[in-house]
Parts: structure tokens; C-alpha cells; sequence
């Protein structure tokens, strides 16, 4: 049972409310132990922005901040939002190219950057705002370089405006700016503590990027429910599981990839428990194997409680510690409240229970769009509903169920083929580390199955014979059964949450036949 559940209509009010609320708990624990209570994030907030105050930071302002995932990360979030700016938080780990096309889109007035850090953002930013015609100022943040006197007039008028753009990643074009409100971010971490179902007592993790959307989630569901959370700068399955224990975190999560890393972590160390104050893990932002629920339930001893978001909306669906096994493992959860969702067909027409089809929705974490208009206009239908690209189903207990991408939907013979239905199953297989089905050219077929896998040993090579026997023993169709096996040493992989990156696969591979 959840501890009662705090809101308000802005970030900045929600953090008020909680220093007033529980002032002196704990909230969060950096990685050499220094913890933060409630109170003391609000004030170290309000000193960041009377510091952002004196650099000509206001309301409505432009910032974009390239920090790793840190206590001042944090607390420069927030003295954003207390100084009711337009923030633009930018994934620390983007490169040269990203950060330029960001910067070109949204004209800001101020970069911050982190100082001291183990790569120089500093240097990265002066290269791109060097090819800028009205380059933003550039501020080295880091905590020493603090107000101690904050000499701040009263907050920003409670508003609904956008002040929250973050960009995609960019994988095969220049970055999308989506744009949140702070009601749309609250409404997700709120949907993803009720998800949860934490309390105070638990203890999470920020061990992801906390530039992206999921980090203001993350933060906001600490403000609701009042809980603590270890702040890492980056995720090494040995090493922060070290600290997950040392601390007592019993929640943490990210993505499949968080999973995965723990799961082979442990099974270095067969019969020791790898973090035996962990119980639940948490994520999103890619496909959840079945087989992997089951492995980290058997191996680790925890449930898996996935979600389903994006960028766009963080919080569609999620997955809760309260459902099934049978439900963790072969659904995305239920959808969040207020969220309306129509399953949608090809001819326009709204699929049957069961049926599968686009997942369009409608709720209170959907963000207001694009900053490109057009895009916005694209990505709407004509009843409002977004149009998310991704295929998946209404199961007869009301839990969504992803089952593919429109894009990754492979037409061979005019037969519709699920790469994820694909993966699902080869992922199974022992050899198999992890696999990417794509679809090739191919001039009699029109697209050609293809298995891309890793290996989980490299010195147990997967046949071709080996792929198709794993299919046969899953009962699988005929038509469904890849033509043509590669093995790869690693997966191409994007540097947010581990995301294959299956147009360079493609591209690599649509040239060859085997099998």
C-alpha cells in the first residue's frame, strides 16, 4: 500500500511541499554516501536559482544543461523550474553532432554545463557554439560555485505553459523537441509511484541518464511518495550492485538493458545474491523478453515491473508488482490513469479485443507536441489521439501488450511478420545473448527474414540449424522462419538505454544472403 500520494500543480510547488511535509528524511544519497534531506534539495534549489538569477535566468528564459546523472543535475533542474525557464536537458553522453542540431533548434540564452567532470563539457560546447551565429553564454556549474544567499522574490505563477523540450535521440535524422509541461511530467512520476506501489520506506536508484524524460519522472514520483534514491553517475551491473546493498536500495531499474546487465552479474556468482535488498526492478524504453521476467524471478529472486513510455509520454502503461508473473511477463501493465487508448487498425477502423493494431493515446502525459508544427500535426489524428507508431494489443484483462513498431513490421510474401514475436522466442534460446530481427530487400520475397545475434559465449557458436530448431520447437510457421542467420561480437547499440539500433544492421546486412 502506498504511503499517501503528495501533487501540486508545478514541480517547483511539489518540491515545496514535500520540504514542508518531511523536511528532515532523506532524499538523496550521492555515490559517497552524502545524503540530502527534503529540505535541504529546496534550499540548495533556491540558492542554485538565485546563481542562475545573477546569469540573466528567468521566467521563460531558454537553458539547455548537459550534466551526467549527479546531485547538481538535480538541483539545477529544479532551480529551473522555481525560476520558471524553458529547459532543455540534453543526455550527457551526446556527442558533437547531436548537441549542434539541439542548439540550432532551440536559440538558448544560457548552456550549463558540469565542471570537473570526467569529460569536458566544456570543451564539447565552446566547439559547437563556435559554429553558431548567436551562440547561448556558457556556465561551468558545479556546487562549490553556488549562492549562499538566495534574495528570491516569490515563485512563477502556477501556469500549464511549456516548460520542459526534450530531444530525441537523432538516431536517422536531426533530433525531435518534444514539449512537456510540468503537469505532464507530474502526471507520470505520480502514475509511476501508483504503478510501483512504493512507499517511504524503499529506497531507488537513479543509475540512467537523468537528462532524460524518465529522470524528471523518477523525480517527481521521489516527491510523492516521499522515498530515497541513490544517485549514480553511471551503471556498472558489479559495482553498483555493491553500493545497492551498502545503501539498502530495494528498487531499481531503467531499461531491458539495466535488466540484462544484472542478470549476467549474478550469474557470475552463482548461488550468492547479487543485491539481496533489491525486489523490484522497474523500466522502459524497450521490449521486455517473457524469458527474461522469468530468469531474473528464478535467478535473483525480484519481479520485473515494466512499463510502457516514451518520450512523448512517459507514463503510458506500468506494469505492477501487485499483477501476475503471468501478466509481468507477457504485458506492459495497465494503462495509467485518466489514459484513454485505441488500438487502431491499418483501414482506420478500432481493433477488436485482442486484436492488434497502432497504439494511439489520449491522457494527461501526453505531451503538447513537437516544436516543429508540422510534426505536431503529423503525430495527432483528427480526435486527438497521438499517434505512437508502435503496434500492440488490449488484452481481455485490460493490460497492454506491445507487440512490434509499424516500422519493424516486415512484409514477406505479403505475410506481416512481428520482428519482436521473432526475437521473443530465438531470445529464448541458450546461446543467445541477445538477437535483432530485421527485414532486408530481397526481389523475390520483398523483404527477407534476418536474426542478427550476439552470442552469450562466444565460443558457443549458434548454426543455422540450431535458429531454425528453436523456432520449430516454439511451434512457429514456416513463413516466420528467418532465411538468413548473422553473428555479430556485439549489437550496435545507442548510448541512452542500450537500444539496438536496427538501421544499422540494415544497412550492414542488406547486401548479403545465408542460411
Amino acid at each position: 500500500m502506498n504511503d499517501t500520494l503528495l501533487t501540486a500543480p508545478t514541480l517547483w510547488g511539489l518540491i515545496q511541499l514535500r520540504a514542508t511535509a518531511t523536511p528532515d528524511a532523506c532524499m538523496l544519497i550521492d555515490i559517497d554516501g552524502k545524503r540530502w534531506s527534503f529540505a535541504q534539495f529546496a534550499a540548495g534549489a533556491e540558492r542554485v536559482a538565485s546563481t542562475l538569477r545573477v546569469h540573466g535566468v528567468g521566467d521563460g528564459s531558454v537553458v539547455t544543461w548537459q550534466m551526467p546523472t549527479s546531485v547538481g543535475a538535480l538541483l539545477v533542474s529544479a532551480a529551473l523550474a522555481r525560476l520558471g525557464a524553458i529547459q532543455n536537458p540534453v543526455i550527457h553522453l551526446y556527442g558533437k553532432k547531436e548537441l549542434l542540431a539541439i542548439l540550432k533548434q532551440n536559440r538558448s540564452s544560457l548552456m550549463i554545463v558540469a565542471a570537473h567532470a570526467e569529460r569536458d563539457y566544456a570543451a564539447l560546447a565552446r566547439s559547437v557554439t563556435s559554429e553558431l551565429a548567436e551562440p547561448p553564454a556558457l556556465l561551468e556549474f558545479d556546487l562549490a560555485c553556488i549562492r549562499t544567499d538566495p534574495h528570491l522574490q516569490a515563485g512563477p505563477p502556477v501556469h500549464d505553459d511549456v516548460r520542459w523540450v526534450y530531444y530525441t535521440s537523432g538516431t536517422s535524422a536531426d533530433p525531435k523537441g518534444v514539449c512537456h509541461t510540468d503537469a505532464s511530467l507530474i502526471a507520470g512520476g505520480r502514475a509511476l509511484a501508483q504503478a510501483l506501489a512504493l512507499t517511504s520506506s524503499d529506497i531507488g536508484s537513479f543509475s540512467f541518464p537523468c537528462a532524460h524524460v524518465g529522470g524528471s519522472m523518477y523525480l517527481v514520483m521521489l516527491l510523492c511518495v516521499g522515498m530515497a534514491a541513490l544517485v549514480l553517475p553511471s551503471f556498472d551491473p558489479q559495482k553498483s550492485s555493491a553500493l545497492f546493498t551498502l545503501h539498502g536500495v530495494t528498487t531499481t531499474g531503467g531499461s531491458t538493458a539495466h535488466y540484462q546487465g544484472l542478470l549476467n552479474a549474478q550469474r557470475k556468482q552463482p548461488g550468492t545474491p547479487l543485491a539481496p535488498t533489491l525486489r523490484l526492478l522497474s523500466g522502459g524504453g524497450a521490449a521486455k523478453p517473457p524469458a527474461l521476467f522469468y530468469q531474473l524471478r528464478d535467478e535473483l529472486q525480484l519481479k520485473v515491473a515494466h512499463s510502457y513510455g516514451m518520450t512523448e509520454a512517459p507514463m503510458i502503461s506500468g506494469g505492477s508488482p501487485l499483477h501476475s508473473d503471468e501478466q509481468l511477463a507477457h504485458s506492459d501493465g495497465k494503462p495509467v490513469a485518466g489514459m484513454s487508448i485505441r488500438i487502431v487498425l491499418a483501414d482506420g477502423s478500432l481493433a477488436a479485443n485482442g486484436e492488434p493494431g497502432e497504439i494511439r493515446i489520449k491522457g494527461p502525459t501526453v505531451c503538447r507536441g513537437y516544436t516543429d508544427p508540422a510534426l505536431t500535426q503529423a503525430a495527432f489524428d483528427a480526435d486527438g489521439y497521438f499517434r505512437t507508431g508502435d503496434i500492440g494489443l488490449l488484452r481481455a484483462d485490460g493490460h497492454l501488450a506491445l507487440t512490434g513498431r509499424l516500422k519493424d513490421v516486415i512484409i514477406r510474401k505479403g505475410e506481416n511478420i512481428s520482428a519482436q514475436e521473432l526475437e521473443q522466442i530465438l531470445g529464448l534460446h541458450p546461446k543467445v545473448g541477445a538477437v535483432a530481427v530485421i527485414g532486408l530487400p530481397d526481389r523475390e520475397r520483398g523483404e527477407r527474414v534476418c536474426a542478427v545475434v550476439e552470442l552469450r559465449d562466444p565460443a558457443e557458436r549458434l548454426s543455422f540449424d540450431d535458429m531454425v530448431a528453436c523456432f520449430e520447437a516454439a511451434g512457429s510457421m514456416r513463413q516466420k522462419i528467418p532465411e538468413q542467420l548473422e553473428l555479430v561480437d556485439q549489437l550496435p547499440r545507442n548510448e541512452t538505454f542500450n537500444k539496438i539500433l536496427k538501421f544499422k544492421l540494415r544497412e550492414r546486412f542488406s547486401g548479403e544472403q545465408h542460411g
